[in-house]
């Protein structure tokens, strides 16, 4: 990262972007994934997800739903979970 920002700020950052999306689909995606995982993450699996951040939704809903491949940089443990799309809670 070129800011130095520590990790708990990176984190708050990357909530925040999770969160505010633009649509409230991938608000549900990104931010329903950062909930439900992030607590545990390694400065390798916060990395990743802030990449991921800075790619086109529709492009990261596409992988996770399985309708477009996942480039080599995206797969594996992560995006496996991504996959799950069980971490989605809507609200009623």
């Amino acid at each position: 990262m070129p800011d130095a920002l520590t990790f708990p700020a990176r984190m708050a950052r990357t909530k925040f972007r999770s969160w505010h999306r633009g649509t409230r689909e991938a608000d549900y995606i990104f931010g329903g994934f950062f909930d439900r995982y992030s607590a545990d993450w390694t400065e390798a699996e916060l990395a990743w997800f802030e990449a991921l951040l800075d790619q086109e939704d529709v492009d990261v809903i596409g992988w996770a739903m399985g309708t477009i491949a996942v480039p080599q940089e995206f797969s594996g443990p992560q995006m496996d979970l991504m996959k799950q799309l069980d971490f989605v809670d809507i609200p009623r």
